[in-house]
C-alpha cells in the first residue's frame, strides 16, 4: 500500500482558520498520516522534514491556502526564492532570498498533476494546473519536499485550495468554496497517486 503524508498549513495572519488545514482534519486513512505546518519559514520546514523521516512516505502531498482562486490548483513548479511582502507568523520577512543557497533555481512537481486535474473535474470540482506557488511559504515548503526528494522515487508536490465559504466575511468580495467539495477534491487526489 501506498503511504501518503498529506499536509496543511495553521491560520495566517489575522485570519481565524486555513481551509488546507481544515481539509487535513477531515481525511484519514489506514496509510494516510496528516499533520498541520505552522506558517513560519524555519519551523515549516524543519517540521515537514521531520515528518518525512518519521514516516518515510511514498507520496507527500502538501496543501495551502490561495484567496483569489476559484479552483483546486496543483501547482507544477516550486522556486529557490522566498520574496514576499508579508511575515510569516513569526514576524520573518524574506525578501530576494534563497531558499537553499546551492540549490537549483526550480523543481518541477513529481505529482501527476493532470490526472489530478482530470480526476477533480470528473467530480464536477473546477480544478487547473498553476504554474506559480507564488514565493511564500507554500513555495517554501514545495521547495523544500522537491529538493528532499530529487532523484528519488518518491513523489511529492503541493495543491493550492481557495478560500472557504465560512471566510467569506474575513475576505469580502473574494472566491470561496464549500470546504466539503475540497475534501472530496483531495480525496480525489489521494486515489490518484495511491
Amino acid at each position: 500500500m501506498t503511504k501518503v503524508l498529506l499536509t496543511g498549513f495553521e491560520p495566517f495572519g489575522n485570519a481565524t482558520s486555513n481551509p488546507s488545514g481544515e481539509i487535513v482534519k477531515q481525511i484519514s486513512g489506514d496509510n494516510i498520516v496528516t499533520a498541520i505546518l505552522p506558517v513560519a519559514y524555519a519551523q515549516s520546514a524543519e517540521r515537514l522534514l521531520s515528518l518525512i523521516e518519521q514516516h518515510n512516505p511514498d507520496v507527500v502531498i502538501c496543501l495551502g491556502q490561495a484567496e483569489g482562486r476559484t479552483a483546486i490548483t496543483p501547482e507544477r513548479v516550486a522556486i529557490n526564492l522566498d520574496d514576499a511582502r508579508l511575515t510569516d507568523n513569526e514576524g520573518v520577512l524574506r525578501n530576494d532570498v534563497k531558499i537553499l543557497e546551492d540549490g537549483p533555481a526550480a523543481y518541477f512537481s513529481t505529482l501527476p498533476i493532470n490526472e489530478i486535474v482530470a480526476a477533480i473535474n470528473a467530480q464536477g470540482i473546477p480544478a487547473a494546473v498553476s504554474l506559480s506557488a507564488g514565493a511564500f511559504l507554500c513555495n517554501h515548503v514545495f521547495y523544500v519536499a522537491q529538493n528532499k526528494f530529487a532523484g528519488s522515487s518518491i513523489r511529492s508536490g503541493f495543491v493550492h485550495v481557495p478560500l472557504m465559504d465560512s471566510q467569506a466575511s474575513e475576505f469580502p468580495g473574494l472566491p470561496t468554496m464549500p470546504l466539503d467539495q475540497m475534501v472530496r477534491a483531495v480525496r480525489a487526489i489521494i486515489e490518484v497517486v495511491a
